[in-house]
């Protein structure tokens, strides 16, 4: 039998400033252990360098990671303020299985009650996808996509052995593009959600330092 220290830190990373804030702003009380919000900037290479930079830090040697803010949904049928829950992550660089994504989907479900979890692999792009892009990510098993998730977590397993996942709420789906009226709507309802998350991140890292039998 092996613990993690109680002390175990927890880094979240997102990319954009409307992501930092939403997380900013919402319960940061009942965390175990120090929790650091990262914002890595935008596209994988961004999300590669800040990662890989923060967790040279001795300070952050047993951090778990975990990649969140906003995505494009792939199937049909998803709306704005849907959450996913990465069973993995997929780039070019390869794939990275996460951690506790069933403890996620039920905390998540008692975090922004309402809303529908989706689970599944969770694809990397170096650009915004449309169109045809989305119809073909899709047919690969993929549910959503965005441009961070699967650097974060490559980038923060090769810095060494530890927790990783990833969770992104949709803000952009098949029938609700963002070029499409109701972005605004569906970007605030997405906002809204990404603010609510943060008690189920706590106890997804909680659950990371229990006793492993």
């Amino acid at each position: 039998m092996s613990t993690r220290p109680a002390s175990a830190p927890l880094l979240i990373a997102c990319a954009l400033g409307i992501e930092h804030l939403a997380l900013r702003s919402g319960d940061r009380a009942g965390a175990d252990g120090p929790v650091t919000v990262l914002r890595t900037g935008m596209g994988p290479r961004a999300a590669e360098r800040a990662v890989t930079r923060a967790l040279t830090d001795p300070a952050l040697a047993d951090t778990a990671v975990l990649a969140t803010g906003f995505c494009a949904g792939l199937a049909p049928g998803m709306h704005p303020g849907d959450l996913v829950v990465a069973e993995e992550t997929r780039d070019p660089d390869g794939t990275v299985p996460c951690v506790g994504t069933d403890l996620l989907v039920k905390e998540l479900l008692r975090a922004v009650p309402g809303r529908t979890v989706h689970t599944g692999p969770l694809t990397g792009s170096d650009h915004v996808v449309r169109g045809h892009e989305r119809s073909d990510l899709f047919a690969t098993g993929a549910i959503a996509v965005d441009m961070e998730s699967a650097a974060t977590l490559h980038s923060a397993v090769r810095t060494g052995v530890r927790p990783v996942a990833a969770v992104r709420v949709v803000v952009d789906a098949p029938e609700h593009e963002l070029v499409r009226i109701g972005t605004v709507r569906g970007g605030i309802s997405a906002f809204r959600v990404l603010r609510s998350v943060l008690p189920a991140f706590y106890e997804w890292h909680r659950s990371l330092l229990l006793p492993r039998r």
